[in-house]
């Protein structure tokens, strides 16, 4: 079990990245909360050792991942509607470029999470190789096809 100095420091360090990652993956707040506590509680109770940030950041990111895909497949999940739905509440988006993250969020989910860690986590397909488990090569495939898609959904040579 780790100290509370260790967690609060993770929590700092990698609190953006884990709901980003979750936003990616659920667009619920309060599921993006749940998963959130959940991957912190992992690392309290993990006794990893990491050999650098760069492999501190990967368990976060793969964690977190596979916190979201347990949680998209749970029982639970697939059969209640959110609330979200019911109120059909629309959340407005602040950010100009808030139709690029839309069109990213749409994708289907094997492109949209190599898109994510590739630009927005910055990571090199040999990473995101890693990461995912994934042939490199099938990461520059999904990319490649990622951005075809984006560029269909966004019209547009200004996104190339």
């Amino acid at each position: 079990m780790r100290s509370e100095y260790e967690v609060n420091r993770a929590i700092d360090k990698y609190s953006d990245t884990v709901k980003r990652i979750c936003v990616v993956y659920l667009k619920s707040h309060s599921d993006i909360e749940d998963i959130f506590q959940t991957v912190f509680m992992k690392y309290l109770l993990s006794s990893n050792e990491f050999e650098s940030d760069e492999h501190e950041k990967a368990w976060f990111i793969r964690v977190t991942i596979n916190c979201c895909k347990d949680l998209l497949k749970s029982f639970f999940k697939k059969n209640t509607v959110p609330l979200e739905i019911i109120a059909e509440q629309s959340v407005e988006m602040p950010s100009e470029n808030s139709h690029v993250l839309e069109a990213v969020l749409s994708l289907p989910k094997k492109y949209k999470e190599v898109v994510y860690l590739y630009y927005y986590e910055e990571y090199t397909a040999v990473e995101i190789s890693k990461i995912l488990s994934k042939n490199v090569n099938t990461v520059y495939t999904l990319l490649s096809r990622a951005k075809a898609l984006l560029k269909e959904k966004l019209g547009g040579e200004e996104y190339e």
